[in-house]
């Protein structure tokens, strides 16, 4: 049922989280990297995937990605901060950040990983990086009464370079030079070992003494993680309830695999300590969904 790569991948993504923490003179060098990474990461996945391919996704799907994102980039949000603010209120905030952000960058290599949709996923990946600008600062103003002083411009700036970069770069490639891109296609996977390790040193390094100085916080904030990534589990198998097994793992994928880093980036500059910390501890369930994934996968493929 499990492949080695998603153990190998499981076990870099865990050892580079505690090396972060436990080392954080080492992984401090990486702390400005984390975004080229994400941007390295799409370009190896959309080497992989012509442009001709998402377009006929958006054509033959264009009614079913629109309802899709509609759910996905407000009723899904709105509804999961209302749960939180009646149950756990004091996490609702960071329920609503992470639920609302776009489909993150790394959502395509988890779909080729899982052998779900991946046309589909970029889409997704795409088409909610254009809409957040204008979907979440606005849900956060209504629902929490907080103001994210963030220009729309400065939003839609940084996504449109993590976004539109990498795909530029990755379809002038497959015009210039078939045999890079299939160089790079052969060593994709231990290429995003290694980005992923980055990214998790520079991101955990900076909470070590976070860490060690308020550990029960952590450890809420972990659980708060892993509820949430159990919601767009639920969520996303019940909104794609018979459709094929390859967008229903897309599904997930699309809900469960955000940008967590841009939350990060975001919160850290206008909420308190706990928005950042919970979007930080969501990496721990973030490749973890792996796991459920691949187990549901093959039961639907037996069945």
């Amino acid at each position: 049922m499990f492949r080695v790569r998603d153990l190998i991948l499981l076990l870099v993504i865990y050892s580079s989280l505690l090396a972060g923490i436990f080392f954080p003179r080492a992984g401090e060098i990486f702390q400005a990297f984390p975004l080229y990474c994400m941007m390295a990461l799409l370009f190896l996945s959309f080497l992989s995937i012509s442009l001709s391919d998402i377009s006929q996704n958006i054509r033959s799907k264009g009614v079913v990605i629109g309802v899709f994102l509609f759910i996905r980039m407000i009723l899904l949000p709105a509804a999961i901060f209302f749960v939180f603010r009646a149950l756990w209120p004091g996490y609702s905030l960071s329920a609503l950040l992470l639920t609302g952000i776009s489909t993150g960058v790394v959502a395509p290599f988890i779909s080729g990983l899982l052998q779900a949709n991946t046309p589909l996923v970029l889409v997704m990946v795409v088409c909610s990086s254009l809409l957040v600008p204008f979907t979440l600062p606005p849900m956060v103003d209504i629902l929490c009464g907080r103001s994210m002083e963030l220009s729309v411009w400065a939003m839609m700036r940084l996504l449109l370079i993590v976004i539109f970069v990498p795909v530029a770069l990755a379809q002038t490639m497959r015009k210039v030079s078939l045999r890079a891109v299939e160089t790079l296609k052969q060593y994709q996977f231990p290429i995003s070992l290694i980005l992923f390790a980055v990214t998790n040193m520079g991101i955990f390094s900076k909470y070590s003494n976070f860490f060690h100085q308020e550990p029960m916080t952590i450890v809420l904030a972990t659980v708060v993680a892993f509820i949430l990534a159990a919601l767009y589990l639920v969520a996303g198998i019940l909104l794609s309830w018979g459709r094929p097994v390859e967008d229903q793992v897309a599904a997930v994928i699309c809900l469960g695999i955000m940008n967590n880093v841009l939350v990060i980036v975001f919160s850290s500059e206008f909420f308190t300590p706990i928005e950042p910390t919970v979007a930080a501890m969501y990496m721990v369930p973030f490749f973890a969904l792996i796991v459920p994934l691949r187990a549901y996968r093959s039961w639907k493929t037996k069945a």
